[in-house]
């Protein structure tokens, strides 16, 4: 029997129909395999009807996956107690025996690794529904598109997806390229008496950059299970090293600037280190907050939200830091909340909300109360660190017209930033494009959060805040940043943040809402309208620049004694991150661009010759600004 058979036998006719109308015999292959090994009572397709989607969110609804809350249109979804953030451990690449791969990536041999899940999965969907539905990376119409499905039995996956991802059933239609596609699968697997995932010992999330294909297994958060997101990025990064596009761990935002000029920016940082806040500052434009294609066209710079949606971290949104966030999720829209406290009267609470910690309530722990502990006896937070929201950008008051546009939007300035108590300061640019990629991209460091599983405030290597995604080598993945933009005329300038900058008593130096200056100041740069400082290692504000900022923007006094204190360079700690990075790529990182030493090499050269002249720590009020 063949494929297009054997679906006709396993589905109902009118989703069948749905799946016989794309003519596509490699989509049909994939589909059957999947049937056939996961064996699903029912299988339902979604292709972007309203029905079909309300189908879904009664379903989730009946079987819990989703619970309804006190606002019309918000739901709350908990995962498990030990299934709250990316698994790293059980993530690996599917690598054929005998290629060569980056040591420094998880990955198993493919044939091995697709035994090892394929077993898991079999009969997972046994006495459930199979969901097959239809997305598009990126713009529907564009060159940018990337059409991508998901089969999942979790109606909480589907939900979110159908709320982060343009609809892409007519992609599948119009696909002249019949096998270019994505392919997500995930599996539940055995749940608890909660509804929750219970064989986590068997969790898997493996990546097959052969086929394209991302398998999950034994797992629901959404890190683990929304094929299309951080999985489908790793076979993003992929593909465009082949065919000479970025994929990026980026936010995408249109910053205002004088005279109604609007300059496009994109900004990669580490999980919890104030990515979507910035994506999100008010009175700017949002374009997207995670993840971004770059191309370049006519010699510029273009780039893409590759969703259409957002997966946010909940954890100290309020309404005096994030204002426009905060007011969407206090209002009726259609939101799911994942793995904060729901209150008695249905209404949310999470950390650093500014509501007052209740007494009671449910969350992913089950019933909780004030002072409960788990099984070792820790507190049980009343809202999980990584707690989440998903949303569609479309109900946000500052989304850019642009969200849609297949043409992209032309970016004039990438940003780099992460968690960095000692060293980087508050905002910086880099001299050139191959100094910003290789000082700023490829030699972040960012300290450990509760976005992975693991230690918290560990110091971490993190190329690009792109290392966990990774489906090439470093290396060459390097090497393509640095390449990308010689057919460009005006290369982005390539900038540096750092929001966690502390004093020596611990103490932070800049308030959450600083970052709104910080933008201004880099828009500024891209169109020539500002003074910078030059130090060894970038340009970085003049103070009376900074003083005009924070009160136009902030409507705040900014004083001298602030400004020296968040922009001393501190001599040493930079000397000896470049040592950190140059032990890592000269000894961790195989086939390392020789630029990248000789970059680095110069730049400490420029700090040891500061050093001597200025000493360890720097006032910028002893240097002088510059017209560059």
């Amino acid at each position: 029997m063949d494929s297009l058979g054997f679906l006709k036998t396993r589905m109902e006719l009118g989703e069948f129909n749905k799946i016989a109308r794309l003519q596509n015999e490699n989509f049909n292959i994939f589909l059957s395999a999947y049937i056939s090994l996961c064996n699903p009572a029912k299988v339902l397709v979604y292709t972007g009807e309203k029905e079909e989607a309300e189908r879904i969110k009664k379903i989730s609804l009946e079987s819990k996956e989703e619970i309804s809350m006190g606002i019309k249109d918000h739901t709350l979804h908990f995962d498990g107690i030990n299934d709250l953030a990316r698994a790293r451990d059980q993530t690996k690449f599917l690598i054929p025996s005998g290629v060569k791969f980056d040591p420094n990536l998880d990955y198993i041999d493919r044939d091995k690794g697709l035994k090892e899940v394929k077993d898991l999965m079999r009969n997972v969907m046994a006495g459930r529904t199979m969901y097959v539905l239809f997305f598009c990376l990126g713009p529907v119409n564009s060159f940018f598109s990337i059409p991508a499905v998901q089969l999942t039995d979790s109606t909480y996956v589907a939900h979110s997806e159908m709320l982060l991802y343009r609809d892409g059933y007519n992609e599948f239609l119009n696909l002249k390229e019949k096998n270019r596609f994505f392919r997500a699968v995930h599996g539940t697997g055995e749940v608890t008496s909660a509804n929750v995932s219970k064989n986590l010992m068997d969790r898997r999330i493996y990546v097959d950059l052969i086929d394209n294909t991302t398998l999950s297994v034994n797992t629901q958060y959404g890190g683990n299970t929304l094929g299309l997101k951080k999985l489908a990025m790793r076979l993003a990064i992929n593909l465009g090293s082949k065919e000479g596009w970025l994929c990026e761990h980026m936010f995408v935002m249109g910053v205002q600037g004088p005279g109604g000029r609007k300059t496009y920016l994109t900004g990669a940082y580490p999980s919890a280190c104030g990515k979507t806040s910035t994506s999100m500052i008010p009175n700017e434009k949002i374009v997207g907050d995670d993840i971004c294609y770059l191309r370049v066209s006519s010699r510029k710079v273009y780039a893409v939200n590759v969703e259409k949606g957002m997966f946010g971290i909940i954890d100290g949104v309020n309404a005096q830091d994030d204002p426009v966030l905060w007011k969407v999720l206090n209002n009726s829209h259609e939101i799911i909340f994942s793995n904060i406290l729901m209150k008695e009267d249905k209404s949310a609470f999470w950390t650093g909300s500014g509501f007052p910690e209740p007494g009671k309530g449910i969350n992913f722990s089950g019933e909780w109360q004030k002072g409960k502990k788990d099984e070792k006896g820790n507190p049980v937070l009343p809202s999980h660190k990584n707690a989440r929201f998903t949303l569609s950008l479309d109900i946000l008051p500052n989304v850019d017209e642009n969200l849609n546009n297949p043409e992209g939007v032309e970016i004039k300035g990438f940003v780099y930033g992460g968690r960095d108590s000692d060293t980087s300061l508050p905002v910086e640019e880099a001299f050139s494009w191959e100094h910003g990629i290789i000082t700023k991209g490829a030699s972040l460091e960012s300290e450990t959060t509760a976005a992975t599983l693991g230690k918290e405030g560990k110091r971490e290597f993190n190329p690009m805040s792109n290392l966990d995604f990774l489906s090439i080598p470093i290396g060459k993945y390097i090497d393509n940043n640095l390449k990308f933009t010689r057919q460009v005329d005006e290369p982005p300038r390539i900038f540096s943040v750092n929001y966690f900058i502390k004093d020596k008593a611990g103490k932070f130096l800049n308030d959450k809402v600083d970052k709104a200056v910080w933008i201004k100041w880099m828009e500024l740069r891209c169109s020539g309208g500002a003074r910078a400082i030059k130090t060894p290692t970038g340009y970085i504000p003049d103070y009376d620049t900074l003083k005009r900022l924070f009160q136009q923007v902030l409507n705040k006094n900014y004083s001298p004694d602030d400004y020296k204190k968040q922009f001393t360079i501190r001599v040493i700690e930079n000397i000896n991150k470049i040592d950190r990075i140059l032990e890592v790529y000269k000894y961790k990182v195989p086939d390392v661009p020789e630029i990248l030493f000789e970059v680095l090499e110069e730049q400490k050269e420029r700090l040891e010759m500061f050093k001597e002249k200025h000493g360890e720590y720097v006032s910028p009020f002893e240097l002088e600004s510059v017209d560059e």
